[in-house]
């Protein structure tokens, strides 16, 4: 198992940039497709993005396509979400989720269902 620590989080105006950090520790990080989901205040968690164990494919949610990106370094077990042009409902706890050896449907990494290492989360705030 790896075991996930986030970081990056902070208060940013619209229109900002951020970049979340997702450093794993343990073994074969680079088995692990990875995610990233968010909660906002009164919300449930939602899908973000997710970046298959190869690298080979990536997922977004429709509300962040063209302004996150999600990206990882095996080398270094690092998974990376740079958030671009930041908006008010992009406000929650981010957190990084990992999944092993896991490839299925595109539908299917949306759920939390193939993760099952969570991070304590990072918390983003945007201000109007």
């Amino acid at each position: 198992q790896v075991q996930l620590v986030e970081s990056g989080g902070g208060l940013v105006q619209a229109g900002d940039s951020l970049r979340l950090s997702c450093a794993a520790s343990g073994r074969s990080f680079s088995l692990y497709t990875m995610g990233w989901f968010r909660r906002a205040p009164g919300k449930e968690r939602e899908f973000v993005a997710a970046i298959t164990w190869s690298g080979g494919r990536t997922y977004y949610r429709d509300s962040v396509k063209g302004r996150f990106t999600i990206s990882r370094d095996n080398a270094k077990n690092m998974v990376y979400l740079q958030m671009n042009s930041l908006k008010p409902e992009d406000t929650a706890v981010y957190y990084c989720a990992a999944a092993p050896m896991y490839s299925g449907s595109s539908g299917s990494y949306s759920t939390t269902r193939p993760y099952e290492m969570w991070g304590q989360g990072t918390q983003v705030t945007v201000s109007s």
